[in-house]
């Protein structure tokens, strides 16, 4: 297939996540119907989905697309617009004509305000402009799931003594404000989304650095390092972070 004018080549992207899996239990049975053509780009999110605990199904063209979404029980549905047989507008157009309430996410290259204006309309429920990071469409997914369900989106994470604010971007101690760059953040948040769980460097890697970082530096080290400073030793507390040898890392209260 020729390549398009809207479509940002896959090996631009920067397909991350930094806002991880929330805890199995909620997510069993949730299934995700992804409608995108680009097998590459459909590779990369459904490994993130289903490393987040979802069940996927893709499908590469429009009329498949719109023939699994009526025909299948999903919980929701990721639509790329530019697609064979039938583009996706029409795709969300005819399951909303056949009173379909299935929740929809368009991803598109096409970031205009009258774009995003015209996907609303047509009966998408979110909109996302490619590139984009993977954590923010892992985001969206679960903020989506959760509206529909009628269950908020939790705004702050807790472990002990330590609590982020996903609002604000506040971390908090004890008491006591820690001022984090934006990749430690994105680092702590993803350590505390799986808390009690440990995860591999290279999870890591995948969900917080881009999905194409290279595995033979030392920046995650460093990058933990630099955390456990700010976290652990700065504020004279118990350690959060632990190292499993061999393994990973993980954030609990208990070593």
């Amino acid at each position: 297939m020729g390549e398009r004018p809207d479509r940002e080549p896959c090996t631009d992207w920067k397909i991350r996540i930094h806002g991880a899996a929330p805890e199995l239990s909620e997510v069993v049975n949730m299934r995700l119907l992804l409608v995108e053509d680009d097998t590459k780009t459909a590779a990369f999110i459904v490994k993130g989905l289903k490393q987040s605990g979802y069940a996927v199904d893709h499908v590469s063209d429009g009329e498949t697309g719109l023939h699994a979404a009526l025909g299948e029980p999903y919980d929701a549905a990721i639509v790329d617009l530019m697609l064979p047989k039938l583009d996706g507008l029409a795709l969300i157009g005819e399951l909303r004509r056949q009173k379909s309430k299935l929740p929809v996410i368009i991803l598109s290259a096409r970031g205009s305000t009258d774009e995003r204006v015209k996907g609303l309309e047509t009966g998408s429920d979110d909109y996302l402009t490619k590139p984009f990071a993977f954590s923010e469409l892992l985001a969206r997914v679960q903020a989506l799931l959760r509206r529909a369900s009628g269950v908020s989106e939790p705004t702050s994470l807790t472990v002990g003594d330590l609590s982020i604010d996903l609002l604000t971007r506040q971390v908090v101690r004890a008491e006591r404000r820690i001022d984090l760059q934006p990749r430690e953040f994105a680092l702590l948040e993803y350590l505390m989304r799986n808390a009690g769980r440990v995860v591999s460097k290279t999870m890591i890697m995948e969900h917080v650095w881009d999905y194409n970082f290279d595995p033979h530096t030392n920046v995650v080290e460093a990058c933990m390092c630099r955390l456990r400073d700010k976290i652990d030793k700065a504020c004279g507390r118990a350690k959060l972070i632990h190292t499993i040898r061999g393994i990973g890392y993980v954030v609990r209260q208990s070593p």
